[in-house]
């Protein structure tokens, strides 16, 4: 089947656009690793075979053992699909969602890449030195400056993050303001429920201490609802539409989780303290 006439997933349609980079080698590239299928041997010197980049693999419908024509500066290459593999894209490494096994283009002309940073970081005049200094020893290697490039995605980041951060404060802030307007709106039953105890015989202290485990019950309830939902829906959005992996941290949401929950317990003890301080003889009057 032609590829103009594939039906593509919207992930794989890049990969028919244009010219595409392949490489070649005997042993899986570095920031890859095997999902299904077997590496070729290093002595491999049999018919061509191919590892495909699973997702692309995946969206133009093929598997292993599917044999795929490559047009290779002007020649067919028709391969067996030996492998699928898995590609870390965000690593900004050097990879390829084609690779051929060595033996396939044995003398075949074919250029060589590979990326180079300092251990400790670079200014950019030590940047531009060592471009001179590669342009004067090997005037036919063309050098790519990236740090523009790279710097400029990871201010869009920081941007992003700090704009995801923003939301969640806000998200935060609304959340107190309901749950104080919640907390106002039951106040006046509070105080007769108060009022009759304290007229059985209820202590202060025992008062509060019934608050506060319904307080804490509440408060335990909606962090272990919230955490939860907002697990799901957070691995939901990062792994469905933003196509990365998702990490979830038990920590920052154990300490947002306790945090909430003693705001939740404090913000009830507060509107306690006032119904705790009625007199039950002029409550009871207006009952």
């Amino acid at each position: 089947m032609p590829a103009e006439n594939l039906k593509p997933s919207a992930e794989a349609l890049w990969a028919l656009r244009g010219d595409r980079g392949i490489t070649y080698g005997d042993a899986p590239p570095a920031g890859s690793r095997l999902v299904e299928g077997q590496w070729w041997p290093s002595s491999y010197q049999g018919p061509p075979l191919i590892s495909l980049e699973t997702r692309i693999a995946d969206g133009l419908g093929l598997k292993v053992g599917d044999k795929i024509t490559v047009n290779v500066l002007g020649r067919n290459v028709t391969a067996t699909i030996a492998n699928l593999r898995a590609v870390d894209w965000q690593s900004l490494g050097i990879n390829f969602v084609m690779v051929f096994s060595s033996a396939t283009f044995r003398g075949a002309p074919h250029t060589d890449i590979a990326t180079l940073t300092y251990p400790g970081g670079s200014t950019r005049e030590e940047d531009a030195a060592l471009l001179r200094a590669v342009a004067d020893a090997f005037p036919a290697v063309v050098t790519v400056p990236v740090r523009d490039a790279v710097n400029a995605a990871g201010e869009i980041v920081v941007k992003l993050a700090l704009a995801i951060r923003g939301a969640g404060a806000l998200t935060l802030v609304v959340a107190m303001l309901v749950l104080g307007g919640a907390l106002a709106a039951g106040h006046r039953h509070r105080v007769y429920d108060a009022v009759v105890l304290k007229t059985l015989g209820a202590t202060r202290l025992r008062l509060l201490s019934a608050y506060v485990l319904e307080y804490l019950a509440l408060g335990v309830t909606t962090a272990v609802f919230g955490v939860a939902a907002g697990s799901a829906a957070a691995a939901w959005i990062i792994i469905k539409l933003m196509k990365l992996p998702f990490v979830w941290l038990p920590i920052p949401l154990l300490v947002a989780a306790v945090a909430a929950i003693a705001v939740m317990v404090a913000l009830g003890l507060i509107g306690t303290f006032t119904a705790l301080g009625q007199k039950p003889a002029r409550v009871l009057r207006n009952l």
